[in-house]
């Protein structure tokens, strides 16, 4: 895997940083003579409830980190629900300057402030890295009428208001876009789309299972359990290729949708890191992605390696807003 590192500190710099600047008296976070590390347990939130993407990897990445040994304390997982991903945003602005607070993130970080319902912004927290990606699943029930996207698309071109689709983030947020760029691309008017925002993608598969919505939008990974329990099934996913853990879901452009969309995931912490403490997260991130125990997590939840150290993911997230400010523009969601 081929892999940029960081543009701010490598280890062996940062060891240097802390060293001169100990030897100087001066600098704050590191211990004398040596790095920065930790020195009491990591609150690694996950934005959402339990089951959904970001709780995934919070969860898989700490037990990986800890077992791995490439962190010095526990980490911590806490679910801070609500918003779309705002609650859990809130609450480590609040912790400015803190190295013992973590949180997992994806697109909404961008597209939430972008559609008006967060006064967070990207630019509020400090990048740590970016880690995979995986796409998004358009799934039903096993018993419904709508045997493929197209079938889908027909029926919203037909007659909008006669299906409802529940997606794992608010409005204007990451389901919302990778179905409504996949309902445009089809034909069909995506701001007709009845669309159900929940807090996470096993919650809004909750609901698809519950009869209270016809078609659900989820990562991949979240819906794979209840796909190999024949619950649900998926209508396309949103990748360029088929995904291994979905062999039988078609790609959009193989169901005559000529549309892609990724997910990537990564980690952030709040404003004010040392450069330092970002360091020391950003190693212990790329060393996880060396260890056999990340390997076989990956692959059993079909997630793709998508490195970015801590600079090269600030300027991706700068890039991002840019994309999806106009993407909101042309679909009428961004406010």
């Amino acid at each position: 895997m081929s892999r940029r590192r960081p543009g701010l500190l490598t280890a062996a710099a940062a060891t240097t940083a802390a060293l001169l600047l100990t030897a100087c008296g001066g600098g704050s976070g590191a211990a004398a003579g040596g790095p920065w590390k930790p020195t009491k347990p990591i609150e690694y939130v996950a934005p959402a409830n339990t089951g959904g993407g970001w709780d995934t990897l919070a969860r898989s990445t700490a037990r990986v980190m800890e077992e791995g040994e490439v962190v010095d304390r526990p980490m911590r997982v806490v679910n801070k629900p609500g918003g779309g991903g705002a609650i859990g945003w809130a609450y480590v602005a609040g912790h400015e300057k803190d190295p013992h607070k973590l949180f997992v993130t994806s697109p909404p970080i961008v597209l939430v402030p972008l559609a008006g319902e967060s006064r967070h912004t990207h630019r509020d927290f400090t990048p740590i890295a970016r880690l995979i990606s995986e796409p998004l699943a358009y799934v039903v029930k096993d018993d419904s009428p709508l045997k493929t996207f197209g079938d889908f698309a027909d029926k919203l071109k037909a007659d909008p208001e006669k299906l409802s689709v529940a997606g794992g983030s608010g409005p204007g947020s990451l389901d919302h876009v990778g179905l409504a760029g996949a309902v445009q691309a089809a034909g069909a008017e995506p701001a007709k789309v009845k669309y159900v925002p929940f807090d996470g993608g096993g919650e809004a598969i909750t609901a698809l299972l519950g009869g209270h919505v016809d078609v659900a939008v989820a990562g991949a990974s979240e819906a794979q359990g209840l796909v190999r329990s024949g619950d649900v099934r998926v209508l396309a996913v949103s990748s360029e290729e088929r995904v291994a853990t979905l062999p039988d879901a078609p790609t959009l452009r193989e169901s005559g949708t000529d549309y892609q969309f990724d997910i990537w995931r990564g980690v952030m912490g709040p404003a004010g890191l040392t450069d330092e403490q970002v360091a020391y997260y950003e190693k212990a991130y790329a060393d996880m992605l060396d260890l056999d125990g990340w390997k076989k997590e990956r692959d059993r939840l079909g997630w793709t390696d998508a490195w970015m150290g801590s600079a090269e993911f600030g300027e991706f997230l700068d890039a991002q807003e840019q994309e999806f400010a106009e993407i909101l523009s042309d679909v009428g969601i961004k406010k």
